[in-house]
């Protein structure tokens, strides 16, 4: 598979990494190897695949011009999902396809079932109440971190009581239907998620630990081969579908 890889930082980094490992893959183009760089338009119509991981603030456009080109596109840059209607309208226009993720790491995607599944699970024999934690290091941009948002929507959808997710520092009392989350930021952690579901007689902790960006890159070339021969728009969950938890 020929993939172009569309922005040079960590991620693209570590991607390129990975396909020089494995057979059958080659990188025919790099965009934005440097801040002065642009789209790589004609390396980009050469390739199968474009992976994105760039910023929210070009991401948009990137995606609007790699599926003008007709070049399938795996997206690893957040900060589009307000225009997620007007991005599935190019990419039926375009008759393209478009595979996203808040997070690419296989484990991290496993987990998201595990989380799903288990909060029917303490929502139904009952006792139990909810919370979370987040950690990255001290150069992450956001928080919470978009996984974060991604657990508590699933543990929103499964968890009866729980309808809103809290973010912030809490000078009260919380509220019942009030899901807390917290952020910790410092250091070099690639990214710690834990999921506390607790009761009178017990507590159970779920949790993902990230120890590179390895995990990352190898799910966001997992992707490059599911969207390769495909239409449309896909979230990564719809990778692991298939897969009965």
């Amino acid at each position: 598979m020929k993939i172009a890889l569309v922005g040079y930082g960590n991620m693209g980094q570590e991607l390129e990494k990975l396909l020089d490992e494995v057979s059958g893959h080659k990188i025919v183009s790099i965009s934005f190897k440097s801040k002065t760089d642009r789209l790589d338009k004609e390396g980009i119509k050469r390739a199968d695949v474009a992976v994105d991981f760039t910023s929210g603030e070009i991401v948009l456009s990137n995606i609007k011009e790699i599926l003008a080109l007709g070049t399938k596109i795996v997206v690893g840059t957040t900060g589009w999902y307000d225009n997620f209607a007007a991005v599935k309208g190019l990419v039926e226009k375009s008759k393209g396809g478009l595979i996203y993720a808040k997070n690419f790491s296989v484990g991290a995607n496993i987990f998201f079932k595990i989380v799903s599944y288990s909060s029917k699970l303490f929502d139904k024999y009952g006792g139990y109440d909810v919370y979370g934690l987040e950690m990255h290091h001290s150069g992450k941009k956001d928080s919470p971190s978009g996984t974060a948002r991604k657990i508590t929507d699933l543990v929103i959808a499964n968890f009866g009581k729980k309808k809103v997710a809290n973010f912030e520092k809490l000078d009260r009392q919380i509220k019942e239907e009030e899901l807390h989350f917290a952020s910790v930021r410092g250091g070099n952690n690639f990214g710690f998620h834990e999921v506390v579901f607790d009761s009178a007689a017990d507590e159970v902790k779920l949790s993902h630990q990230a120890h590179s960006r390895r995990g990352f890159a190898q799910g966001a070339l997992l992707a490059a081969e599911f969207i390769k021969n495909k239409k449309g728009i896909y979230s990564f969950e719809q990778v692991f579908d298939k897969e009965k938890i």
